[in-house]
């Protein structure tokens, strides 16, 4: 159940991230709002699921997942430049995050 809220949580980073951008530097309501909210929502989940998990195996499946999930969403809605190069380096993201995951331990 932990490694679950932290695939959610690492959505959610994907989500504010994303809001970041849009929100311009904050100068757009609705985006920042919907950053504050994938935010907390993100970290919150990350939280409690560091109360069964090692931190550095979550927290690196956590920024993997957002990480490769941010450049994804930037080149399928954003218009972000692709290229071989990008998709391979964000498939080893994808690689290393499932086997830092396969190796988390719960307490």
């Amino acid at each position: 159940m932990a490694w679950l809220l932290v695939v959610v949580a690492g959505i959610l980073e994907t989500g504010f991230a994303v809001c970041l951008k849009l929100s311009h530097g904050f100068t757009r309501l609705w985006p920042t709002v919907a950053f504050a909210a994938f935010a907390l929502g993100s970290f919150g989940l990350l939280t409690l699921a560091l109360r069964k998990l090692d931190v550095g195996p979550a927290y690196a499946v956590w920024t993997g997942i957002g990480a490769a999930g941010t450049a994804i969403y930037g080149m399928v809605f954003l218009g972000d430049l692709v290229s071989v190069l990008k998709l391979v380096s964000i498939s080893l993201v994808i690689v290393g995050v499932i086997g830092l995951q396969l190796s988390g331990s719960a307490h």
